[in-house]
């Protein structure tokens, strides 16, 4: 399952605060030394790559064709992608992007996960209350009224200020602008604000489940089979979109193509990829190498580890459902610290950032702007003499627990009391004790802290020390020390904090051990912090400078980052070496069935019933397949589509080769993993009798058996 747009993950407190082309150099890039054209393939509508594909794949996209593959395609909710497969409203997405809408429609004695679902008739569509999909219908360029805002104001939180009031005024604006008025605005950054534009979305509110597979075939192989291939999972949905009570009628839609799938055949992706931070410095990149990545692997590694524990007795689905996320996150933080690690993708992006730096400044750009590396290397640097504190401090509480988390907000309300009484008073109903429902995993996440604390900070530091050394002056592991402080605060109590709250000099002298702990952390996290978010505005701004200079240098021949907008890339239909042998770029059902017996019928590799005995037709249909498009977190529900604009696939994850994409795209290994058009149909045709469905996919009706 490819992480969705913003997955549930924990980041540290540290990432928690930190808040028409010019002329053109030619781009030639040694595939095994790095260049431009490492950072990626997500192109833009706003300027479609129409000469790119025409000498890469001698393929003529015109302005109908992108329009068209535009409109049909979607945004699902603010997490996934989407896009329009028959002229009545249906939508196609991942099972895993609609998981959660389709099992809210289930009714009194329904288990839509276990049984899934499949509308025989118009009539038995369900509503998904809340659900939306968003079409892009208009893009404009907004970029020289924010910068001229950005660059008349001063420092760099000036800046960002202006930034964003440009922005509102924007909206506001063209909110009540002609063919604007009643679309859904949002302002695009791209080249982390070397271009900036304004999309007019028209949302759908209507939107009814028609078919969901069963999460075993959703989601077959789980958490072991996430992030690789050969792969084996029906991870798709559909849905329809309806207008004042009738589907939709609409001519921007990909028809299926159920055999479209050749070896080295061009191929498309659009969908809105979450992220990407390719633009990123070596300094940079060293920085999350070194640190960042390594600590949000441990803290999501003991946070998953605490859930695990307590679960094995608790049986909580919802427990079970974040301890995939948090699965899903390490693969995905495991795979980009990989990436980190690897001298050769590292070398890679020093090649580029040399041939950056070299084409900036044969175009002669300002002096104050080629300094930028050096600045982007010096404010780095600073914040790694703020990392510790700023991050194994950090007074969060789903990462330290919410009882010591809750101490930091009476500092923070002790200090408003000495500093400004007018607004303690208006903060006092903040101050009320946490009700903690858990205090199982309220110990266990406090321990996981206390033992990151000392490997961060160091055995000897203030703050590790005061926690690990028991009354009686012996050392205490932090497990221990854990329990120690839950048993013996009285921060749950709701009398004790009334009492601290309204006694003056209470909070700065009371002896409870957690409140004292925080007395100790708290100050430093908060000074590192506020220093770190200093620095963050400073690189915002640099960054934002940085992207200036790419557009500047290379126009709209190199794609931005992401940024959860509406993009379309580009790949082809290709196998790759992998364990000794050859990845085949097909998958066919026979495969799902011997990985299931395989495995015993074990999860997660079991079948429901219904699928235990499939006809033998089915065996030899395509299930998935692999292409060397460029996709993200948030490309989950992307159609795949080929030269005439039909549906051959639905993306839903990439190959383990693929998870440095954060930071680098390198197509040698790096896959796309998507559900065969002919896989769903199959599914649909032989399993689940979607009769129904089929025909509205294809256009051809269902041959009945003769009796």
């Amino acid at each position: 399952m490819r992480n969705q747009l913003l997955c549930p993950s924990l980041l540290s407190g540290f990432l928690l605060l930190a808040l028409s082309s010019l002329a053109q150099p030619s781009i030639t890039t040694d595939s095994t030394k790095g260049g431009p054209l490492d950072l990626g393939k997500m192109w833009t509508f706003d300027n479609p790559p129409k000469d790119y594909f025409k000498k890469t794949y001698n393929f003529t996209a015109d302005d109908k064709w992108f329009d068209e593959s535009r409109l049909a395609s979607l945004r699902f909710a603010d997490y996934c992608s989407a896009s329009f497969v028959s002229a009545n409203g249906l939508v196609m997405t991942n099972h895993h992007c609609a998981r959660e809408s389709g099992t809210g429609v289930a009714r009194k004695g329904e288990d839509l996960n276990a049984t899934g679902f499949y509308a025989k008739t118009p009539a038995e569509e369900r509503k998904v209350e809340s659900l939306f999909v968003d079409q892009l219908v208009k893009i404009e360029d907004i970029t020289k009224r924010i910068q001229d805002a950005m660059t008349s104001a001063g420092s760099e939180q000036a800046q960002l200020q202006a930034r964003e009031q440009a922005f509102e005024a924007v909206k506001q604006e063209y909110s009540a602008k002609g063919d604007w008025k009643g679309l859904e605005l949002q302002t695009i950054t791209f080249y982390n604000g070397g271009r900036y534009a304004l999309y007019g979305f028209k949302r759908y509110t209507d939107v009814r489940l028609v078919f969901m597979p069963e999460l075993q075939l959703g989601f077959f192989g789980g958490d072991p089979d996430n992030f690789t291939y050969p792969r084996y999972a029906l991870d798709c949905s559909f849905f329809r979109v309806y207008d004042n009570g009738k589907p939709l009628q609409t001519t921007h839609f990909f028809k299926f193509n159920t055999n479209g799938i050749r070896d080295g055949e061009p191929i498309f992706v659009i969908g809105n990829p979450g992220r990407t931070e390719r633009l990123k410095t070596v300094a940079e990149l060293e920085f999350d190498r070194d640190l960042q990545t390594p600590a949000t692997i441990q803290l999501l590694r003991n946070r998953s580890n605490a859930l695990q524990a307590y679960n094995a007795t608790a049986k909580n689905d919802s427990i079970l459902n974040e301890i995939f996320s948090y699965e899903n996150s390490l693969k995905a933080y495991g795979g980009q610290l990989a990436g980190l690690r690897d001298a050769s993708l590292m070398g890679r992006k020093a090649v580029f950032e040399r041939q950056f730096k070299a084409d900036a400044k044969a175009k002669n750009l300002p002096a104050d702007q080629l300094r930028t590396w050096d600045e982007l290397a010096a404010t780095t640097a600073q914040l790694r003499t703020l990392f510790n504190d700023a991050t194994y401090l950090a007074p969060n509480g789903r990462t330290v627990g919410e009882l010591l988390a809750f101490a930091g907000v009476l500092i923070q309300y002790n200090e408003l009391l000495t500093t400004r009484p007018q607004d303690a008073e208006r903060a006092r109903s903040l101050v009320e004790a946490p009700q903690v429902k858990n205090l199982t995993l309220e110990e266990a996440y406090l321990a996981a802290h206390l033992a990151e604390a000392q490997a961060g900070l160091g055995a000897n530091d203030p703050y590790v020390k005061a926690a690990l050394t028991g009354p009686d002056g012996r050392a205490r592991s932090p497990k221990e020390a854990a329990a120690y402080l839950i048993k013996n605060t009285k921060l749950g109590d709701p009398a004790f904090i009334s009492e601290l709250a309204t006694r003056p000099g209470a909070i700065n002298t009371s002896t409870d051990p957690m409140l004292a702990l925080a007395r100790i952390g708290f100050p430093r996290y908060l000074r590192a912090a506020r220093q770190a978010r200093d620095i963050a505005q400073r690189q915002e701004v640099l960054s934002s400078q940085l992207g200036r200079m790419l557009y500047a240098v290379y126009g709209t021949a190199v794609p931005p980052d992401a940024t959860f907008s509406l993009r379309i890339n580009d790949g082809i239909v290709k196998g790759y070496p992998y364990n000794g042998t050859q990845a085949p770029i097909i998958t066919t059902f026979a495969g799902l069935y011997d990985r299931n017996y395989s495995f015993g019928d074990k999860a997660p590799w079991s079948l429901p019933a219904r699928w235990k005995n499939p006809p033998a037709e089915l065996l030899k249909q395509p299930m998935c397949f692999i292409s060397t498009n460029d996709i993200i977190g948030g490309n989950s529900g992307s159609p795949m589509i080929n030269k005439n604009r039909e549906a051959v696939g639905l993306v839903f994850d990439g190959n383990m080769e693929s998870l440095p994409g954060e930071f680098i795209f390198v197509p040698d290994l790096n896959r796309s993993v998507s559900v065969h058009a002919g896989g769903i149909v199959a599914a649909m045709r032989y399993i689940y009798k979607a009769d129904r469905l089929v025909t509205e996919l294809t256009g051809t009706p269902v041959a009945t058996k003769k009796k």
